[in-house]
C-alpha cells in the first residue's frame, strides 16, 4: 500500500513539473513606426485557427511609441501578430519568436490584401 502511495505522489508530482515546463511567459515589444495609430492587436499562437482578443482593449497605440504585450501560460514563444490601425489597414508577422525579437511596425508592413 506505501509503495502504492509513492508511486502515485512521484506520478503527480511529475505531472506538475510536466505542466510548469510547457507553460511559461513571454512578452514582446511592438513599436509603431507607421505614422498611424494602432487601435487593435491580436496575438495568437502560431499553430492557431484563429485570432484571439484584442490586446489592447480600450488602449491604443500612437504612432512612435512602443507597447510591451504579456503573454502569460503559453507552451511556445512562436506567435502571429495582427495589428490594425486607425484606418482599418492590417499589418501581420507570422511566426514571431517573440523569446528572440521584437516587432516595429511600418508601413512597408501593410498586409498586401
Amino acid at each position: 500500500m506505501l509503495a502504492k502511495l509513492k508511486v502515485a505522489l512521484l506520478a503527480a508530482m511529475l505531472v506538475g513539473l510536466n505542466t510548469a515546463a510547457v507553460a511559461a511567459d513571454y512578452y514582446v515589444d511592438i513599436t509603431n513606426r507607421t505614422g498611424y495609430t494602432i487601435m487593435y492587436m491580436y496575438v495568437s499562437p502560431a499553430k492557431s485557427d484563429s485570432w484571439e482578443e484584442d490586446v489592447l482593449g480600450k488602449d491604443v497605440l500612437p504612432a512612435s511609441e512602443t507597447r510591451r504585450v504579456n503573454l502569460t501560460g503559453y507552451r511556445s514563444p512562436i506567435f502571429d501578430i495582427r495589428l490594425v490601425d486607425e484606418d482599418g489597414d492590417k499589418y501581420t508577422f507570422w511566426n514571431v519568436d517573440v523569446s528572440e525579437q521584437d516587432i516595429t511596425v511600418t508601413l512597408d508592413d501593410l498586409d498586401s490584401d
